[in-house]
């Protein structure tokens, strides 16, 4: 009984906080206590952890992803990312593994952006698994310079360093990511504005890019056969055959184009549609019209990594075209796009279309 009552003084307390919080504005039965905390109080909260390195990121009261900069990761990175309901749609492992995931590369680690060669570096394969950083890049973050919960967005600007292994300054990049969710829906945009700072940036052709996000399991193809992929370094990773038992993820593009088929191929969104445990959700990433190399092409794989990659296109054209990008001393170039988390439904083309259409107009 103790319990209850101080449950009740709780929330008397706070309706007493309300009502002489607006009582200058009127009688409760013009504008209502209940109306007006729902006004004052922030459904977006972004949480900042100095000493843990990260901003957890809080929607209705229920997390939803985590920015995080541990230098250990080699780039700042989103992750996990949750579903409305609070399932996880990125994989576990290497942070957190869990049963059944696959353990290759391990540097696709929830949702992060880099690229494959920035003046003959490599910043998308590194990792804790690289033992000499000779040939890679990495990119450090600075500084968090504006940070702001909301009721119908939350925001998070940040500053980062894309630097070499002596931690000599390649590009600048100031990022705001937007954070949104109502009801079922969840959904991040990422803008990012790479400056040339110290001198011309070479972003020479590569598969391996750029906006990475590496899905839980469930959400891959089902595999019939034993893979092996090889990174930019020329390391092969062997992907084995795996139990299909609840694996139920597939590609669709803008295009009309699905399953495996969606790789190498342009598009102004991609969805991927599956089941995890009794939940359907969909995720789609979409490109923005202002962005270098649109429509992008699609480093999409069937054993989990969701990329957009707009620079690589001779590697994902099979020479066909060719886009070797760059940017002079104290040049800029943007980057936008929206990745959109639905829960409870199998998204139709027509709703991402509708989605994507209200976004760039």
């Amino acid at each position: 009984m103790k319990k209850h009552k101080q449950k009740l003084f709780s929330l008397t307390a706070l309706m007493t906080l309300v009502s002489i919080t607006f009582g200058s504005y009127g009688s409760v039965e013009n504008h209502g206590t209940v109306a007006a905390y729902e006004e004052m109080k922030n459904r977006i909260e972004l949480v900042r952890d100095d000493a843990a390195q990260k901003v957890d990121v809080i929607i209705d009261g229920e997390f939803f992803t985590s920015y995080i900069y541990a230098d250990s990761l080699e780039k700042p990175v989103l992750y996990p990312i949750n579903t409305a309901n609070g399932t996880a749609i990125t994989r576990g492992w290497p942070v957190a593994p869990r049963p059944g995931e696959r353990v290759d590369h391990p540097h696709h680690l929830g949702l992060w952006f880099n690229y494959g060669d920035v003046n003959g570096l490599d910043f998308w394969n590194n990792s804790s698994a690289i033992k000499d950083k000779t040939n890679y890049g990495r990119i450090i973050h600075k500084s968090i310079n504006s940070i702001k919960s909301g009721n119908k967005e939350g925001t998070l600007e940040v500053s980062s360093d894309w630097v070499n292994s002596k931690g000599e300054v390649l590009l600048t990049e100031k990022t705001t990511f937007i954070f949104r969710g109502k009801d079922d829906q969840r959904s991040i945009d990422r803008i990012a504005t790479l400056t040339a700072s110290t001198g011309e940036v070479k972003m020479t052709d590569n598969k391996e890019g750029m906006l990475g996000l590496r899905t839980a399991r469930q959400l891959e193809h089902p595999s019939n056969k034993p893979e092996i992929f090889t990174d930019a370094s020329g390391k092969a990773t062997g992907v084995p055959t795996m139990n299909n038992e609840g694996i139920t993820g597939l590609y669709l593009s803008s295009k009309g184009v699905k399953g495996d088929d969606v790789w190498g191929t342009r598009g102004d969104w991609v969805s991927l549609t599956g089941k995890i445990n009794e939940e359907n959700i969909s995720v789609a990433i979409l490109d923005y019209p202002s962005n270098p190399g649109f429509p992008t092409y699609w480093h999409a794989r069937g054993y989990g990594l969701f990329a957009a990659n707009p620079l690589g296109q001779k590697a994902l054209s099979s020479g066909k075209e060719e886009l070797n990008f760059k940017l002079a001393k104290g040049e800029s170039t943007t980057f936008k796009y929206r990745i959109i988390i639905y829960s409870n439904e199998s998204v139709s083309e027509d709703q991402v279309n509708k989605d994507y259409k209200e976004w760039v107009k």
